[in-house]
């Protein structure tokens, strides 16, 4: 339970579930807010709770529809600004966009600065969230970011299924997320082995070769987030022909856009662990009882009321630290 005087939390549309999970470990109500489509579809909203001298976090991920998700985000944090909030600050546990961080070729835009400065044109004064698809991104901001990672939530989940001796490797399908899967690997007392990938187009990537001893173990691969699947699917393929006992696939952001469910249906893959960042009911239920999903609505729950209380994020990774 914390101070109620100043704190609210309001959501769009995107992903009511985990704001309301996140009240409800606040121990304090969802704020009031309405969000409807004029017949044009331009995005009609009203924060229908005082704000004014409030501690204001609007909880939203920038999920598919992207443009649309990404706009009430927007207009939210503007309405709570002209209405008075001492600060707002914007939680998007999953942050769209973020693949075009850099310029790796000629007249292409770098998306992920673009949508930082709109959320600080709309009036963020300091951004909550999770797993970026690039570390670098925070430093597109001229506010404060508090990065989290999901990896406390899954490394818990992993310890309670027993994958925590030499036994089980941490695997990633790119070398993007290589740091994050030796530290899963380290923490967990595990080994760690790399699947080489070469991406050929947008959503295309190609499958090389295992770089590490997989024969024989029970194999969790890491990566930020699954969108179409043909990189996890892949890579669990390999995985699994070079002699892996068994593959899991671990990922904070089930994107999972189309042909994702079906082609991780059809795979050798043992299970699916995914975190509730972005909305999956009533699109993983054709993959069953192979598909787990965790909510990180704890997490950032305490990362809120530390915000809140004016204490430390980094004390927090130092905790998530000692107790792995």
């Amino acid at each position: 339970m914390v101070s109620t005087s100043a704190l609210k939390v309001f959501s769009g549309t995107a992903n009511r579930p985990l704001a309301s999970g996140i009240c409800a470990t606040l121990g304090i109500p969802l704020g009031n807010a309405t969000v409807e489509r004029f017949s044009d579809g331009e995005i009609d909203l009203k924060i229908d709770d005082d704000v004014r001298g409030a501690d204001v976090f609007v909880v939203q991920p920038t999920c598919p529809p992207v443009n649309d998700h990404l706009m009430e985000l927007l207009i939210m944090m503007d309405a709570a600004r002209r209405a008075s909030a001492s600060r707002i600050t914007a939680v998007i546990p999953y942050y769209g966009y973020a693949r075009k961080d850099r310029k790796d070729e000629g007249r292409v835009p770098i998306t992920a600065k673009l949508v930082a400065n709109l959320i600080v044109t709309a009036g963020a004064d300091r951004v909550l969230t999770l797993d970026l698809h690039a570390a670098q991104i925070q430093g597109f901001f001229d506010i404060p970011v508090d990065h989290l990672f999901a990896f406390p939530v899954m490394a818990q989940y992993f310890l309670d299924c027993g994958l925590k001796d030499a036994n089980t490797v941490f695997a990633t399908p790119d070398v993007g997320r290589l740091k994050m899967a030796r530290h899963y690997a380290n923490c967990l007392s595990g080994r760690l082995a790399v699947v080489d990938k070469r991406r050929t187009g947008a959503d295309k990537s190609d499958v090389g070769f295992v770089i590490g001893e997989v024969k024989g173990m029970d194999v969790v691969l890491v990566d930020d987030m699954i969108t179409t699947g043909g990189s996890v699917v892949s890579a669990a393929r390999a995985l699994l022909d070079n002699g892996a006992k068994s593959v899991r696939a671990c990922a904070v952001h089930g994107v999972l856009s189309p042909p994702a469910v079906d082609r991780l249906a059809a795979s050798g893959l043992k299970e699916i662990i995914l975190t509730d960042t972005i909305p999956l009911q009533g699109r993983i239920e054709k993959l069953g009882p192979r598909v787990r999903v965790l909510s990180v609505a704890p997490l950032l729950a305490e990362a809120i009321r530390r915000i809140h209380m004016n204490e430390s994020i980094s004390a927090l990774f130092a905790q998530w630290s000692r107790e792995f």
